[in-house]
């Protein structure tokens, strides 16, 4: 019989948490699992705390911040809170299936991580979001050296031990998702991936989509250099190296005054290449970052 916790971060979702956690609660109820429901309010300023408080429901753990830290800061705490060794999270917003959530649990035989991919027959994203979206998908899918469906969905099951390893990286904001994936990723655990619909919020939404773009492509940059720093200084070294030719043909061929400027990105090519490689080495000796890579 499977056992597993389910972790709710909420921020200002009067709107939709009662029902949300209600409707959950019958769910796993209805498919004869062990589980526990550990809703973490993230400092609301609308009720929703004064909403959990009141709620009795006999598998529901409650923890409350005294203010907004973030919703990688509530998933960090549902996790400290949590007792089984399986966990998920999903949104209090209803925009996942939480049906879906028994199928997740049962997938997570021989895998460390089932993600519910935002790729089913209904998919509610904003179309001005899609394209900063698959843009952060396809560098994360550079890092990762595999296709990613979905980088940073909010339904997932995910096995307590190697996400507990990350914690002291975790970030506190949205990119939570997009670091466990990464991680889990570059370090050879087992990931899999199950196409989910995705439905329009109830209540407003916390994204910030210029602000929160820059923040995930920047995370998955610093990602990167931390479990797979070869994806980052080697193309970048071999670009100044590229530089140095380009500049190096000038010179011979037109007789410009190219010399000291290709010898320069030369020098920091090499540079660069030997700060990846040593990164690499750390990775490598270190089995909590890249040391189970292949």
């Amino acid at each position: 019989m499977s056992r597993f916790s389910v972790l709710i971060p909420a921020y200002n979702e009067i709107d939709a948490i009662e029902s949300t956690l209600r409707q959950l609660d019958k769910i796993l109820a209805d498919s004869g699992s062990t589980y526990e429901m550990v809703v973490v309010d993230d400092g609301s300023t609308d009720g929703t705390s004064a909403a959990v408080r009141r709620l009795e429901i006999p598998n529901l753990v409650k923890r409350f911040h005294p203010e907004n830290l973030g919703y990688g800061a509530a998933v960090k705490t549902g996790i400290l809170a949590s007792r089984f060794d399986i966990l998920v999270i999903t949104d209090a917003d209803r925009t996942y299936p939480n049906e879906c959530i028994p199928r997740l649990v049962a997938e997570m035989d021989g895998c460390d991580m089932v993600v519910g991919a935002r790729t089913g027959e209904h998919v509610a994203i904003p179309f001005i979001r899609r394209p900063a979206k698959w843009a952060v998908r396809r560098l994360g899918e550079f890092v990762a050296g595999r296709r990613i469906p979905d980088m940073n969905s909010g339904l997932r099951a995910f096995r307590r031990e190697p996400v507990e390893a990350y914690l002291p990286i975790l970030p506190d904001g949205y990119s939570l998702t997009t670091t466990i994936t990464l991680a889990m990723l570059t370090n050879g655990h087992t990931v899999k991936y199950i196409p989910v619909n995705y439905f329009k919020r109830i209540g407003k939404s916390k994204i910030r989509p210029i602000r929160d773009t820059l923040n995930f492509l920047q995370l998955i940059l610093r990602t990167a250099v931390y479990f797979n720093p070869l994806k980052v200084f080697i193309p970048l070294g071999l670009l100044l190296l590229s530089g140095g030719l380009v500049l190096l043909l000038l010179r011979l061929l037109f007789r410009s005054e190219f010399l000291l400027a290709s010898l320069i990105l030369f020098i920091s090519a090499i540079q660069v290449i030997s700060i990846g490689l040593i990164a690499d080495l750390i990775t490598r000796r270190n089995p909590r970052v890249g040391g189970t890579r292949n």
